[in-house]
């Protein structure tokens, strides 16, 4: 997964809007669409930019086209929030870069 991709898709109200939709389970293209006005191509897109950052799957079955959630990418994304909350490195707090140190304790 790609944190790009996954925050340009979350930065859209919309796209924010069908996962929220989601949440309880599975739903066709159909019945996402009607809580928005907006034309198919235009769902169409938010789906697809939700798809490229694998936040939803979809699934064809006969004449219809089904969403739902992909967890495991939230997961990851609770995970590496949860990490950023974790201890600083001391230099990084006072504002300075960390700077690699060779065996030796010279920098560089």
């Amino acid at each position: 997964m790609g944190f790009q991709e996954t925050f340009k898709a979350l930065s859209d109200p919309v796209r924010r809007d069908i996962l929220v939709l989601l949440r309880d389970g599975r739903m066709s293209a159909g019945d996402i669409g009607s809580h928005f006005d907006m034309t198919g191509a235009t769902m169409s897109y938010h789906f697809k930019q939700l798809k490229n950052a694998d936040l939803i799957t979809e699934t064809k079955e006969k004449n219809f086209v089904y969403y739902e959630l992909n967890t495991s990418v939230f997961d990851e994304l609770v995970m590496w929030l949860e990490m950023m909350k974790g201890k600083k490195n001391e230099k990084t707090d006072m504002g300075h870069s960390p700077v690699p140190t060779d065996s030796d304790g010279s920098s560089g």
